[in-house]
């Protein structure tokens, strides 16, 4: 467990006061549930303050300031507007950033699972993502935290490329869970996705930790798409992963027709799925109901006949 130190309201006040004070007149108030990867703060009615729970997070302030401002005027969803980068202070030991307030309420599989219309909208975001230019980006690495899955910010990080990465912890959970899901299927589903080809496209840009969690609706239409930690350039299979953290089959074929996904990409959009979903199980399902309930459903479904 990487260290984490103790961020409230206090220490955020703290931090904006001393080094944006044009806004330390705002009221700052702690947003509830937050993400496994930031604690959140919406400052006055505009304004949302990021800071990073731990070392892995770190690096996101200065990603999506860096990049959404290149990418957003390309994308047909809303995405964070990065307005400042923050320094350590106060004992604080990192970067933190302070971003517009995006209006909207998490996205649901109530609201939204059995929609094709909003299928076909995720897919129409995602094609876009992908044909930008890809601009000469690090290749992001595979997180080694398991996912917060439903969160603002989930851990679910992906790295675009090999899902062979992931393998020794996925077979792991497999064998860890094997009494509450069925080891032979989801053994069927990891070998599969391990066994497709690779990416034979040039690398695109993928968002890396597109799920539920990261959704926005307004007046039940998606209307944003937050936390682009695991932003990258290479294999798009991982952003798959939204086909079983939201979607109905009946909606999950529309988003695969829409995006016109090749077998192999969809069988390694699966194989994430239920890597993702394992990870976050494995590690939260016993102390957090409500991620029980989510990753239970993402495995099901991602074990299930297409």
């Amino acid at each position: 467990m990487s260290f984490r130190p103790q961020v409230d309201a206090a220490l955020a006040a703290r931090l904006v006061e001393a080094q944006f004070p044009q806004w330390s007149g705002l009221p700052l108030t702690l947003v509830e549930p937050g993400g496994s990867d930031h604690m959140i703060f919406r400052l006055g009615d505009g304004l949302a303050v990021r800071l990073p729970r731990h070392s892995d997070a770190i690096e996101q302030a200065a990603k999506e300031l860096e990049w959404l401002p290149r990418l957003a005027p390309h994308l047909p969803l809303a995405v964070p507007e990065p307005v400042a980068v923050g320094e350590p202070g106060f004992g604080y030991p990192w970067p933190w950033a302070v971003s517009r307030w995006l209006e909207g309420e998490v996205a649901t599989v109530e609201g939204l699972g059995d929609s094709v219309e909003a299928a076909v909208e995720l897919a129409g975001f995602l094609r876009a993502l992908q044909a930008v230019e890809p601009a000469p980006f690090p290749q992001a690495t595979a997180a080694v935290e398991p996912a917060a899955q439903g969160t603002e910010d989930g851990d679910q990080h992906a790295d675009g490329g090999l899902l062979a990465v992931r393998d020794g912890a996925t077979r792991a959970a497999i064998a860890q869970v094997a009494g509450v899901f069925d080891a032979a299927a989801m053994t069927a589903v990891w070998d599969a996705a391990l066994a497709a080809p690779g990416w034979a496209g040039p690398p695109v840009w993928f968002h890396g930790d597109f799920h539920t969690g990261n959704l926005l609706t307004t007046g039940g239409a998606l209307s944003a798409v937050i936390d682009f930690g695991g932003l990258g350039v290479g294999d798009p299979a991982c952003d798959l992963m939204v086909a079983y953290t939201l979607m109905t089959p009946r909606a999950r074929s529309a988003f695969r027709e829409a995006l016109e996904v090749d077998e192999a990409t969809w069988l390694r959009g699966r194989g994430w799925a239920l890597a993702t979903g394992l990870n976050a199980y494995v590690a939260y399902a016993a102390v957090d109901a409500r991620v029980a309930a989510q990753t239970t459903r993402q495995i099901t479904q991602a074990l299930a006949p297409d």
